[in-house]
């Protein structure tokens, strides 16, 4: 098993509890305790998990959002399946206002070699672009929160309402049938808000992980969007229950190179 898959069971296994041991992540993988510890040191180095005698724990207390490094790590075969039906949905020509998130910036590598404008919310997305010689690349203003690098606030607001776009892609922090779309952050929030407000369509990237969660701020409806991209981890009972509402909801399955 390669780092990369191992460092992703270590993660997901942190999703689910407080903490982990070296003894059952060595059984789950199938490596040996002084490798199990190698990958905990490098993960703790990007500030995806804390060390302690035996093991590890979370970085982030329950109910704050995780760092962008631990999300960057978590899921990417599910991340990417989504990521290449959202590409399949977005036509060549078309304008994109594309969200911040891990997901999201996992369409943005599929877009580099397509003909759209697009519209990043974050810097990591725009680093991605930037050379891509096809793709008129827009930036917004706005001010770029710490770690996240996803661009908020005044500026970034006024830029959205100054253009109008063919399709919005969300990646929210949480989504749930009650609480619909939801964002940690407040300011992210309201950005989300704008682009949907600014789009003719509405696509979000939901993985399994997120479905049946809430975060603290609202931003939408879960039927608000016109297409909801998910994966086979996320509730079927859900799926179809927003299937009924009137979104299109579609599963990507992951296929083994995904994951590597």
């Amino acid at each position: 098993m390669k780092s990369a898959e191992r460092q992703q069971i270590i993660v997901e296994r942190l999703r689910d509890a407080d903490q982990v041991a070296v003894a059952a992540l060595a059984a789950a993988t199938g490596a040996s305790e002084m490798t199990v510890r190698r990958d905990l040191d490098q993960l703790a180095s990007r500030g995806v998990l804390r060390r302690v005698h035996g093991g590890a724990v979370p970085a982030s207390p329950s109910g704050i959002e995780p760092p962008f490094a631990a999300r960057a790590t978590a899921a990417i075969a599910a991340k990417r399946a989504i990521a290449a039906a959202a590409a399949e949905l977005i036509r060549d020509g078309e304008t994109v206002v594309l969200d911040s998130g891990t997901t999201a910036l996992e369409l943005a590598r599929l877009l580099r070699g397509r003909v759209v404008t697009v519209m990043p919310l974050s810097l990591h997305a725009v680093r991605e672009l930037a050379d891509a010689p096809d793709v008129r690349l827009l930036l917004p203003g706005g001010e770029p929160r710490p770690g996240e690098q996803a661009l908020a606030g005044p500026l970034t607001l006024a830029s959205l309402r100054a253009l109008r776009f063919d399709v919005a892609v969300l990646s929210p922090c949480a989504f749930d049938l009650d609480s619909g779309l939801t964002a940690f952050d407040l300011g992210d929030a309201e950005v989300k808000q704008q682009a949907l407000a600014v789009a003719s369509r509405a696509i979000v990237l939901a993985d399994g992980a997120k479905w049946g969660r809430s975060a603290l701020a609202h931003v939408c409806p879960a039927d608000r969007p016109d297409v909801v991209i998910t994966d086979p981890g996320a509730p079927e009972d859900q799926r179809a229950a927003l299937t009924e509402r009137g979104v299109l909801v579609h599963v990507a399955v992951p296929t083994p190179t995904e994951s590597r």
